[in-house]
């Protein structure tokens, strides 16, 4: 332990999906964030701390209440991006404002205290941010593309697309 921080020690895979690696703002300054308690109430994002790619500051606009970041985004990344879902940024789970798919970009708003208290503030266009899925989009692609191996007593897949599009999800 040092006297101002820690020290922690990154596998291979973390350092080829993350920032870690780079010589960036994103690498040098991390958000840390306790984890959910057993028990604790949730609210918020279901974001789970695993990054998934790296994507880039596009722009940074200040607003009078907030500043409209946009970043792009890898593909495999923004296969999980719908507006008013969620993305984790550099650890902070944020709510996606807009989102372009042909250009793979999306916007987020952010409030002057989470600008203020994060390495959002810190950088600039093209700056290399961690990106992070929502885990929720991930699971219902899997069981979109499962095949038959989820089925009901009918034979049928519990999660089609039209159950998801009656149940506001598409």
């Amino acid at each position: 332990m040092l006297n101002n921080g820690f020290v922690a020690t990154a596998s291979p895979e973390t350092l080829r999906k993350t920032t870690l690696g780079e010589d960036s703002i994103s690498a040098q300054h991390v958000n840390l964030e306790t984890s959910l308690r057993v028990g604790s109430k949730i609210g918020g994002h279901f974001v789970m701390g695993h990054v998934d790619g790296i994507g880039h500051l596009v722009a940074a606009e200040q607003t009078a209440t907030s500043w409209e970041m946009t970043f792009s985004a890898p593909s495999y990344v923004a296969q999980y991006i719908v507006p008013k879902g969620s993305i984790a940024i550099n650890g902070i789970s944020l709510t996606v404002a807009e989102y372009n798919p042909e250009a793979m970009q999306f916007q987020v708003a952010v409030i002057p205290l989470t600008y203020a208290e994060t390495n959002l503030s810190q950088l600039q266009p093209g700056s290399s941010v961690n990106l992070e899925g929502d885990i929720l989009g991930k699971y219902v692609e899997k069981f979109l593309t499962s095949g038959n191996k989820h089925q009901n007593k009918d034979g049928g897949s519990f999660i089609t697309p039209n159950f998801l599009a009656e149940n506001g999800y598409l």
